[in-house]
């Protein structure tokens, strides 16, 4: 007798063949049947019709620390998702020396939106090297599946500790880090992460460790997937970062390049399909490339206090070495820092900037002076023009004049859907980048499959629903190596979601206070959604997290080459 049977379903198998009724049985956590008729089960549910499909696997996560205190990594799987890689971008909390705990907490802070208070209240500390901390997430179990990268910046700041953000690496160094990236591999790490983005800043503006690496050192551990012959290079990519220096990467470790984050720039929007024929030409040449895209716009919530797109201009950067001081004011007033600023925002040959463009998708959503009230749901560059001001002065006179504090909305990349489309649909890239766990204080894009199946299968009709289940389920699981995950067949593992086709979605965003120490985060529903199941286990039901679920997930700790 099977644990489970779900009858009357919809299956959607995530291999992209047409959607057929019928059934499935789950026995030990895997799939045992599909069909009409697939037996007896201890448990029994009537999907009435509604849409099975497998698990969604989120690629782009930032939850090691959380889910060192959050066993459902809040909140993903409560949106679809079965499976996340944590990792990204080489931010990582392990390995981590005890004496650079508080600095690591600190550029987490600062690059990746997570509140310190929430960091230093939540965080298990109870490792040190990379294995350890995969024993530690293994100990204390999780909701959803997960498989790790591990981290650059983490790697070099256990090497080099102060100087990981100040110097190159010594031939020695790039040798006891390769070893460190190793034995990662060896302990179960599904690849190595890093970034070379030039927004990417610790605290005080100090560039996180990885942006300090020159050539050698990025042969030297990228290298170490191909003589282990396993595992997934995963890379944010800054300006100087170009496809063909990636295609030489992939050319020397024979292992597959994940790049991040390729979106539709309203300042210069040919130069991501530019950068997707470059990627096209690669594979021509057997080297396997992929772009990660979102299917989102990629937009954010923040405050003048901190405002974290803003970081992306060069000319920024007085301000960020400012920011917490007296002397930060000042800057925002600087005649000189606003001509600096605006000549950057002006210049259409700079890729990946905050520009004048961002400023047309921006909206006043809260104030702190009741006398700016009439402010709320206002377009900053209309609010400009309409006093006859430039964009950038009136925004940062708006800060100065006690708002700092003011919520603003915006806009940055992935403005126009109609281009989005040939990012979704191009058959080098993948759906990806909802930085679930990180900027929980700006987004929370973690809904990003159901976005998918609603928006752009449903309502846009750029995609069929199998195609869109495919995107988000097979296709990552085989891009990483993930083995019988993604698919409903005979012998995979029994991660599912049901869901109703008409009404899946995401609902409308709002503010929630459930992070350690009562920090705030923005959060996201689910629309349609009717269960999840990882590994068998019911984990969601109509009502959302399923409390008394347990920590059905797995440490994905094998991968297929």
């Amino acid at each position: 007798m099977h644990d489970l049977v779900i009858e009357n379903a919809t299956l959607i198998d995530g291999l992209g063949t047409p959607a057929r009724p019928g059934s499935l049985a789950v026995k030990d956590g895997r799939i045992t049947a599909l069909g009409d008729e697939v037996g007896s089960g201890r448990e029994r549910i009537d999907a009435q019709g509604l849409a099975l499909a497998p698990g969604i696997i989120d690629l782009h996560t930032h939850y090691d620390a959380q889910l060192t205190w959050d066993r459902f990594a809040t909140p993903s799987v409560a949106l679809g998702v079965t499976s996340v890689v944590i990792g990204n971008c080489g931010f990582t909390i392990a390995p981590c020396r005890e004496a650079d705990r508080d600095q690591t907490l600190r550029n987490l802070t600062h690059v990746e939106g997570m509140p310190l208070e929430a960091l230093q209240a939540g965080v298990d500390w109870d490792f040190e090297t990379y294995p350890e901390y995969l024993r530690l997430l293994e100990r204390k179990g999780t909701v959803p599946n997960v498989a790790s990268f591990v981290g650059h910046s983490s790697v070099r700041t256990y090497v080099l500790g102060k100087d990981a953000s100040r110097r190159s690496a010594t031939p020695a160094e790039v040798a006891q880090m390769k070893t460190l990236v190793k034995d990662a591999l060896s302990a179960g790490a599904v690849g190595f992460s890093t970034s070379t983005l030039e927004q990417h800043n610790g605290e005080n503006g100090i560039p996180m460790p990885s942006r300090l690496a020159d050539e050698h050192e990025m042969l030297e551990l990228t290298g170490a997937l191909g003589e282990a012959g396993r595992g997934v290079f995963m890379l944010t990519k800054g300006m100087t970062t170009t496809v063909p220096w990636l295609e030489k990467i992939a050319e020397h470790n024979g292992r597959p390049v994940m790049i991040a984050a390729m979106f539709v720039d309203p300042n210069d929007p040919q130069r991501v399909f530019d950068e997707f024929e470059q990627i096209s030409a690669a594979r021509g040449r057997n080297l396997e490339l992929w772009g990660h895209v979102s299917c989102f716009p990629l937009g954010m919530e923040f405050t003048l206090r901190h405002p974290y797109p803003l970081e992306a201009l060069l000319a920024w950067r007085p301000a960020i070495e400012a920011e917490g001081s007296e002397d930060y004011q000042r800057v925002l007033g600087d005649p000189a820092f606003r001509r600096a600023v605006k000549a950057e925002a002006r210049a259409r040959t700079v890729p990946n900037r905050f520009s004048y463009h961002s400023l047309e998708h921006m909206t006043v959503m809260s104030v702190q002076q009741p006398r700016h009230q009439f402010l709320v749901g206002r377009n900053v560059a209309e609010q400009a023009r309409a006093e006859g001001k430039d964009p950038f002065d009136w925004f940062l006179d708006f800060g100065l004049d006690g708002e700092l504090d003011a919520m603003v909305d915006c806009k940055l990349f992935n403005t126009d859907e109609d281009a989005m489309r040939g990012l979704i649909r191009h058959p080098y890239s993948q759906v990806t980048l909802s930085d679930a766990g990180a900027h929980l204080a700006f987004l929370c894009d973690a809904g990003f499959g159901l976005h998918l199946f609603g928006h752009w299968a449903r309502e846009r009709g750029d995609l069929t629903l199998e195609q869109a289940v495919q995107t988000v389920t097979s296709r990552p699981a085989d891009l990483y190596r993930i083995r019988d995950r993604g698919r409903l067949v005979a012998g995979a593992w029994a991660d599912l979601i049901l869901f109703d086709p008409a009404t899946v979605g995401r609902g409308p965003k709002c503010r929630v206070w459930d992070l350690p120490g009562g920090a705030s985060r923005v959060d996201t529903a689910a629309v349609g959604l009717h269960g999840v199941w990882v590994n068998g286990v019911r984990a969601v039901d109509r009502t959302g997290p399923v409390a008394d679920c347990g920590r059905p997930g797995k440490l994905l700790r094998e991968f297929a080459i």
